[in-house]
């Protein structure tokens, strides 16, 4: 595995994909063979590099023991030339192991094991791609065939993966048949009920659908197989009332397969002396000298080149004050403190004009847009950032996305990535650039006192949701609060829009929400940091950090709320809350609005609502956001006028009353209306009597947010019937689900609640709004 060569080979994988993708336990497809990466008992003891950051090791060792050592990285291929495939550097990697265990010959379908010999290895040193089973037997003539994994396993929710069950399956229990199976495709969907399984000895088949059943699942009790240990859980697999637990069947790649619990910590300074900073971040250079002299000898061999600028004796004098500083803190409470690893990170971005700059930490606070500036109390650049994470275990089934902290998952659940209590953790640094958000905690707080209706919403989903899954109690403990549901989702948002024009994918960024509610010994916390970075050593290269200047993350800002009102899925997504339609956790948000790619959440893409963040078509009250009477930040929309309107404007020369128009007919293609102030400033028109141009029959219909005058008896103003309305018209296509009948939901938005209404397929293609705004 290597980190700078420009051609990989098949089979090699980034050192971020061995903790969050490919990690221990994981499936691998290769071109002819799926394989398993295996556990820190046969990754080789050289080849790595030792990763430094205090913090992350505390909290390491809090969740896997004290006897974990140190923080490392995967094997890295050195940078030379691997021409000749017998050099030691070309066989560096990850060790990995055939898994699933039955194959099945593509030309004869026989299903047979690998330890049956009926399947003979073939590799080739020369191009190791090419490594793959081959039919040596195969009734079928041909070249011997490479046979391909059986794609069915079968796995339980405390991690355990085992080869599916296939014998015992198609004589629906145990059998002394002395079987030969087939699998077989009777249709060109892949789709289990198109599967069968076949015993040619006694004629019997059964189709895979049955094993998806559950309520018919004749599935065997779980075994406790860890196929990456290549051992049997000494604990067996029971659930949480010691009961034993039946597998579930599930496919080779499923998205559940694999769940990593990884820990992570942003390298912030923990100290303003910056030769105490050294030394906390090379500690596990520095840890075991023993006097002055080695010191000297260290330099000789020019190993401590960090510290060129100390003499002997203030390194010396400021190791001997780690130690003392470290035995001091063994107390009560510490084991708290480095389960934490937000909070000293929320106080150094909170006070980024005493942060100490290293080169791997490096804030500039900028002053929030004028038009957002009572929302955020400050912006922080970080122009330079170090995270670093470590896999201390994996699950199966389910997510540990349920949990704040992935210490936090039942540790019965969590499976060993090692046999024995692991002394070293796999672990990998990244470094690059993000925007740090700090709320207003006073606005948050006067927000969250006007939505508390929401907060018990979403705390009886999460409640519902966690009571589904089985999941330990208190569940009021593990409720993030309304206050996450805000920061969350304006996290989303603004990843949506930002990867529009900082040059990374919304896959390359990445959210790190700090929220804690007041009444904690802990300070509050209301911020969002946005950041991304990669493997190389120097980083990214500024294009995130450049948006958040104050005039270009105003803009930003603009459209990304913006485009929080409406969505392509409105008004099912508008309509969606949390825990109404199943055991949602999530309100209005879905894949065309808010949620973001796996790599760039916390979460799961749960706790999200973009009605916190802006009025939608069907809730309005709830936006933490009021933008409505602040300047537009530079956007322009050509159908309103130039110039905002004057409190001292009087309408001059002829023009209809707005209201009068319900009892009026107009026969000019054109006229003025004069409407009211509040409406014409919503509408940013430079004066209340603006001109329409009255619609005939056979008009073309205005577009999409052109500002039209409606007059139809079927319109809502949240709970009040009206027979006019004033404003921009939107729309949205929707299909009723039982009926199949179509119909359009007509939106007209001006301030506040919209005004809605229904019309059938027919009707919408007759309906003309009254009159169009003249542009």
């Amino acid at each position: 595995m290597s980190t700078s060569r420009e051609t990989p080979r098949v089979g090699e994988l980034r050192p971020s994909q061995i903790l969050t993708t490919f990690g221990i336990g994981s499936i691998v497809d290769l071109p002819h063979l799926s394989v398993m990466v295996m556990g820190l008992e046969d990754w080789p003891s050289t080849d790595y590099q030792e990763i430094n950051e205090e913090r992350l090791l505390a909290s390491v060792r809090d969740a896997m023991g004290s006897q974990v050592m140190s923080l490392r990285s995967p094997p890295v291929v050195p940078d030379t030339d691997r021409s000749n495939p017998f050099e030691q550097q070309s066989i560096v990697g990850v060790p990995v192991a055939p898994f699933p265990r039955w194959m099945v010959c593509p030309r004869c379908r026989r299903l047979a094991p690998l330890a049956s010999n009926q399947f003979i290895l073939k590799t080739d040193p020369f191009r190791p791609d090419r490594t793959r089973y081959v039919h040596e037997n195969c009734r079928v003539p041909g070249r011997l065939p490479t046979v391909i994994p059986a794609r069915f396993i079968t796995a339980c929710k405390n991690g355990h993966l085992d080869d599916f069950p296939w014998v015992d399956f198609v004589h629906r229990g145990p059998t002394r048949c002395s079987y030969k199976l087939q699998l077989l495709e009777m249709g060109p969907s892949g789709e289990a009920a198109d599967i069968y399984v076949r015993c040619e000895t006694c004629e019997i088949s059964r189709p895979m659908s049955d094993a998806f059943r559950l309520q018919t699942n004749d599935l065997p009790q779980c075994r406790g197989r860890r196929p990456h240990l290549r051992d049997f859980d000494e604990r067996g697999c029971q659930d949480e009332n010691q009961q034993p637990i039946q597998v579930r069947a599930m496919l080779q790649g499923a998205s559940n397969s694999w769940f990593p619990l990884i820990l992570s910590a942003l390298s912030v300074p923990e100290s303003a002396d910056l030769l105490k900073q050294l030394v906390i971040d090379h500690w596990s250079d520095l840890y075991d000298i023993e006097s002055e002299g080695e010191i000297a000898k260290l330099r000789r061999r020019n190993l401590l080149r960090e510290f060129i600028e100390y003499s002997e004796a203030e390194l010396w004098a400021a190791i001997q004050d780690k130690r003392d500083e470290d035995q001091a803190e063994e107390s009560e409470g510490a084991e708290e403190e480095v389960r934490d690893l937000k909070t000293p990170e929320w106080n150094v971005f909170t006070d980024p004009a005493n942060a100490q700059r290293t080169k791997d930490f490096r804030l500039r606070e900028v002053n929030p847009p004028n038009r957002y500036s009572k929302y955020f109390e400050r912006i922080v650049l970080a122009e330079r950032l170090r995270e670093v994470r470590s896999l201390i275990g994996f699950t199966r089934i389910e997510s540990p996305g349920d949990y704040e902290n992935p210490a936090d998952f039942p540790e019965e659940q969590r499976m060993a990535i090692s046999r024995a209590k692991a002394k070293w953790i796999p672990s990998n640094e990244i470094r690059g650039e993000g925007i740090f958000f700090q709320f207003n905690e006073d606005e948050v707080l006067n927000w969250t006192d006007r939505v508390s209706a929401l907060n018990e919403q979403f705390l009886a989903a999460h409640i519902d949701w966690r009571n589904a899954r089985g999941l330990p109690g208190p569940h009021e403990e593990f409720y993030p609060q309304i206050r996450f549901v805000l920061l969350h989702s304006f996290a989303h948002a603004l990843i949506r829009q930002l990867s529009l024009e900082c040059g990374y994918t919304a896959a390359s960024l990445r959210e790190r929400i700090y929220s804690r509610n007041p009444g904690s010994s802990k300070p509050e916390m209301a911020g969002v940091l946005i950041y991304t970075a990669a493997p190389d050593s120097e980083g990214t290269l500024g294009g995130l950090v450049s948006l958040g200047e104050p005039a270009v993350m105003e803009r930003h800002l603009n459209q990304a709320l913006d485009s929080m009102r409406l969505c392509s899925s409105d008004p099912l997504c508008a309509e969606h809350q949390a825990g109404k339609e199943g055991t949602s956790l999530h309100g209005a948000s879905c894949h065309a609005c808010l949620f973001a790619p796996e790599t760039s959440c916390e979460r799961g893409n749960k706790y999200l609502d973009r009605s916190v963040l802006m009025e939608t078509v069907d809730v309005a009250g709830l936006a933490f956001f009021d933008l409505s009477d602040s300047d537009d930040g530079g956007h322009h929309d050509p159908t309103l006028g130039e110039e905002p309107i004057s409190e001292e404007t009087e309408p001059e020369g002829e023009f209809i009353d707005f209201f009068d128009l319900l009892t009026t007919n107009v026969e000019e293609p054109t006229a003025r209306v004069k409407l009211s102030k509040d409406l014409a400033k919503a509408l940013r028109l430079s004066s209340p009597v603006a001109e329409f141009r009255f619609l005939a029959a056979n008009d073309e219909p205005p577009k999409k947010n052109a500002v039209v005058i409606v007059k139809h008896d079927a319109m809502a103003h949240g709970n009040e019937n009206v027979k006019l309305a004033c404003g921009k018209l939107l729309w949205q296509r929707q299909v009723d689900v039982a009926s199949g009948e179509a119909s359009v939901l007509v939106t007209i938005r001006a301030k506040g609640t919209p005004v809605k209404f229904k019309l059938s397929a027919a009707e919408w293609e007759e309906f003309r709004p009254l009159a169009v705004l003249n542009q």
